[in-house]
């Protein structure tokens, strides 16, 4: 799976989520499970969007570092 399509998953999950919180907020219920799952899901969309930029403003760094 490349890291483009990765990122499309927990997109989808975490739009998934957003409406599992939605229904449950009208219903009055508890969503604290949901909540903390999303939580995780944007730290992982945090994490790859700073990688990639990192190379795109270092891209001969992050050659460097490759040839390791």
């Amino acid at each position: 799976m490349s890291q483009k399509q990765y990122l499309k998953t927990i997109e989808r999950e975490i739009i998934r989520i957003n409406k599992i919180i939605d229904l449950k907020i009208l219903r009055g219920e508890e969503y604290r499970k949901e909540a903390k799952d999303h939580k995780l899901l944007l730290k992982k969309i945090k994490f790859y969007n700073r990688q990639s930029l990192f190379k795109r403003i270092f891209p001969i760094f992050s050659w460097k570092v490759q040839s390791f």
